[in-house]
């Protein structure tokens, strides 16, 4: 009970983190533009109470604790707010609009980049090394008879220094099944070893007719550097990974049909709050749980930061497209009941992901399979 209460603690702390980030982009833009705005929310309506109000601007504490949210002041009162909050920015020209607008994303860019770099401060930054690390070695296997360990790092085969995974194949093939020397990194010091490549069976019953025995993965060391370096790599980390992000959307419609596959593998799925809540419960108890949380939180944060740019009707990105269409008719607007129409069909779609994706999260959930694997 208290391990789910933590998880539950740790899940609306990251929420309200993300969300308040986002939003406070939107709002020191758009005082910085000269847009009025009326309210900054922390957590959603109904409200608690006003905490206090500062040239105008009223901040208060609100009962539902999932984030936050800007009141933009507007001539129609009626009118749906840009960000659900009750205002508009209709009056602001539309270039005012787009900084607004992309200051939200850009916030969460940001702090993926601060936390990243706090992270690689205290614990280092991971450097390539040459060879390979042994993950597993699997009993009765070449590796095994010849005395591979795991945690070994595996430096070379037949005298040829190990620099990419391909060679090790390379030096099966080439050995005839005939005994190599190979040398591994064990404990900081180099052991010399003998290994025969031959035949074994994996764990998952495939059959290799000439081979060692052991799974294996990139050798990273812990650099320690200074807290400037660590921002910068945070920074380069950041962008490196938003690039693959970008790049894995190509496979997100395969990922949501996998939903609908009456035998879907958990890999590469979306995941909704719930998905989102388990996987801060496992990341927290972890070792290292702490940093294993902010890392988390820093995923996630990249994720808005790339999402919310995106033209999906009722996100940041289709405003900002509708703005920069006024800006491009020289400040003729598209219809508002157009653009609520638009929005209002895509937030519509939205919630029909968003429910499919959550009941996923909840068989996933009822079935123990486990969000970051086993």
């Amino acid at each position: 009970m208290t391990t789910t209460l933590i998880s539950i603690g740790a899940f609306l702390l990251m929420l309200v983190i993300l969300v308040l980030v986002h939003e406070l982009g939107h709002f020191l833009t758009a005082i910085w533009m000269g847009i009025k705005v009326e309210e900054f929310g922390i957590g959603y309506p109904p409200r608690a109470l006003v905490m206090f109000e500062r040239n105008g601007v009223k901040y208060t504490l609100n009962w539902l604790p999932l984030g936050g949210f800007v009141r933009f002041a507007s001539n129609d009162e009626s009118q749906d707010s840009l960000y659900g909050a009750g205002g508009s920015l209709a009056a602001a020209t539309p270039w005012r609009k787009i900084l607004v607008m992309v200051a939200g994303p850009l916030m969460n860019l940001v702090l993926a980049m601060v936390v990243f770099g706090v992270i690689f401060a205290l614990q280092g930054v991971p450097r390539p090394a040459p060879g390979q690390e042994i993950g597993a070695v699997f009993e009765g296997t070449p590796a095994a008879v010849a005395g591979i360990e795991v945690g070994d790092v595996l430096l070379s085969l037949n005298g040829v220094t190990i620099t990419s995974s391909d060679l090790i194949g390379q030096a099966a093939r080439q050995s005839g099944g005939k005994p190599i020397p190979a040398v591994v990194l064990r404990n900081g010091q180099e052991l010399a070893l003998t290994v025969t490549p031959g035949p074994w069976t994996g764990p998952d019953g495939t059959r290799y007719d000439l081979g060692f025995g052991f799974s294996y993965s990139p050798h990273v060391v812990i650099e320690q550097v200074n807290p400037l370096t660590a921002l910068w790599m945070g920074t380069t980390y950041s962008i490196d990974l938003t690039g693959q992000m970008l790049r894995s959307l190509a496979s997100l419609p395969a990922a949501i049909g996998g939903i609908f596959s009456p035998t879907p593998s958990p890999a590469g799925e979306p995941i909704g709050p719930i998905g989102i809540a388990r996987a801060t419960g496992e990341v927290i108890q972890q070792p290292g749980g702490f940093l294993a949380f902010w890392n988390l939180t820093a995923i996630l944060s990249l994720n808005l930061f790339l999402l919310n740019l995106l033209p999906i009707p009722a996100l940041d990105g289709s405003h900002i497209i509708f703005a920069t269409i006024e800006w491009l008719r020289g400040g003729k607007k598209v219809p508002p009941e157009k653009e609520a129409l638009v929005h209002a069909f895509g937030f519509v779609a939205l919630m029909g992901l968003m429910l499919v994706i959550t009941v996923n999260d909840v068989i996933n959930a009822l079935q123990g399979t486990p969000i970051l694997g086993n």
